[in-house]
């Protein structure tokens, strides 16, 4: 795909060596001349990825799908958003949307099993790779990984539960109520600007035509209280003026009201408004 780009933008003769016009540049190569920035997102992804790819075999165990799931299910969306970028291609009309994401493991990546099933230097690696990629993808966006959460809730409403629960101190079967600090920075980690590249992002991949602004965003924000909802925004007041923090549900409201009805969603948030 990128030698593809790379072909249409600068000619048929980048993709090959000058010294060796019989063999066509690297992985390597191409991510370089494309992706400029050392820093960006999608190149550190991708370069965790081909560090992975040329691991020596021995060290590829199942563990390693615990560690890599999320740059592996963040690859898979930027190829999707480039092939539209670059060439006009929408890969969900090509590949059923169900299998663009990823099936994956949910058991925990655990220390001392890991020591135990494998040789001090299988074991290491794995481990010393996980500590590696855990602060990075804190760090970086979701270009560089899709992280994984379940986050759990308690309702006395029976119908929106999944599940059901006793709640006993002392019971091993039931669970206990307990208050919990929550980062939001892991919660709540888009800004007015990503929240919005995100929606049209999204809106993009689905077709929709409709491109989401500042003054809409506004539109949703006055509509449906979300700067006085906490699970929508965290407001960081420890600076002189509030600055406003949105979580993932907040995006994910704001696309499926699009989603209903792009055509007048904005002429109905300016009568609820009103």
């Amino acid at each position: 795909m990128l030698k593809a780009h790379m072909m249409n933008k600068y000619g048929e003769e980048s993709i090959y060596y000058k010294d060796n016009p019989n063999r066509t540049i690297t992985l390597e190569n191409c991510i370089q001349k494309i992706f400029t920035n050392e820093k960006s997102p999608i190149r550190r992804n991708l370069s965790k990825i081909i560090e992975l790819r040329n691991t020596s075999t021995h060290f590829i165990t199942e563990e390693y799908e615990m560690v890599y799931i999320p740059l592996f299910q963040a690859c898979v969306l930027n190829f999707v958003e480039k092939m539209q970028e670059f060439h006009n291609v929408d890969m969900t009309e090509v590949i059923p949307q169900n299998f663009l994401t990823l099936a994956v493991s949910m058991k925990a990546l655990d220390e001392a099993t890991i020591r135990a099933k494998y040789p001090e230097e299988i074991a290491r690696k794995i481990i010393d790779t996980n500590n590696e990629l855990e602060p990075m993808i804190v760090e970086n966006n979701q270009s560089f990984a899709i992280k994984i959460e379940h986050l759990h809730y308690i309702t006395k409403d029976k119908s929106k539960a999944t599940s059901f629960v006793h709640i006993d101190k002392d019971a091993e079967a039931g669970v206990k109520i307990i208050k919990e600090l929550k980062d939001p920075n892991n919660t709540h980690k888009y800004t007015m600007k990503t929240a919005i590249k995100e929606i049209n992002r999204r809106l993009q991949n689905d077709g929709i035509d409709f491109e989401m602004n500042q003054y809409i965003f506004d539109l949703f924000n006055k509509v449906y209280g979300i700067k006085e909802n906490e699970n929508y925004c965290y407001v960081h007041r420890q600076y002189a003026q509030p600055s406003y923090a949105y979580s993932m549900q907040t995006i994910e409201l704001i696309f499926e009201e699009i989603q209903k009805d792009a055509k007048n969603i904005v002429e109905n948030l300016k009568k609820q408004k009103k």
